[in-house]
């Protein structure tokens, strides 16, 4: 029966940048850990906390969000599991920039600073992998800030539905979810997405958000149609 370390050294593993430590150097990361569990709208960190640690996503999901200045939630990502966040503000030592919140109940494995840094002197090509998973970040939080400042909510839905099906047609979330991903309000989500179904653009089902026409839905991302 596999423990929370073994998952945990698994999914470093299969990171793109823990992923190139030798297997004995992710063993013992994962024997420096802790477990973390979350319940739905559990904060695993506060803009401003000391980033003192990463996070291993063993089960649940993380969304990085902040607020605005007008006090809504803008959303910059969610890691689901295998996921490892906190890494920019472990990496230098200075303060959270984001909030990390528990979507769903959730269960991570905690590895502290110190050994994260000890392991990436030793190994420098873990260190430049993950300087590239940080500027992925970074650009995607920019694109997600510039479409909350640019776009209606047509735009910012459809883009929120061609980036989460980019590998698969369905977005396996509910609508009340998409909303809370959004910052605004489940009827407002409800409407527009009905509205597309009637054009044919999506279907709506139990199990989620489908779609179907990817390039009106690009349109509206762009703001050339609605």
């Amino acid at each position: 029966m596999s423990t929370p370390t073994d998952t945990a050294t698994k999914a470093m593993a299969a990171s793109p940048f823990l992923g190139l430590l030798s297997a004995a150097a992710r063993d013992g990361l994962a024997r420096t850990g802790a477990a973390v569990v979350l319940q739905p709208g559990g904060m695993l960190c506060q803009q401003g906390d000391p980033g003192d640690a990463i996070f291993i996503v063993l089960e649940g999901e993380i969304e990085i969000r902040t607020s605005s200045l007008g006090g809504r939630d803008v959303r910059f990502a969610s890691f689901g599991p295998g996921a490892i966040v906190g890494e920019m503000s472990a990496l230098d030592g200075g303060r959270r920039s984001t909030d990390m919140v528990a979507t769903r109940r959730s269960r991570l494995w905690r590895i502290p600073r110190v050994p994260l840094i000890e392991a990436l002197k030793t190994e420098p090509s873990a260190t430049v992998a993950l300087v590239a998973v940080l500027v992925a970040r970074l650009r995607n939080a920019n694109i997600a800030l510039e479409a909350s400042r640019v776009l209606d909510l047509g735009g910012r839905l459809a883009q929120f539905l061609l980036a989460a099906t980019a590998e698969q047609a369905l977005v396996p979330l509910t609508q009340t979810e998409i909303a809370r991903q959004l910052g605004v309000s489940r009827e407002k989500v409800n409407r527009k997405l009905h509205a597309w179904a009637g054009l044919g653009c999506i279907t709506l089902n139990a199990a989620g958000v489908r779609v179907i026409d990817t390039s009106t839905l690009a349109r509206i991302a762009a703001g050339e149609a609605r």
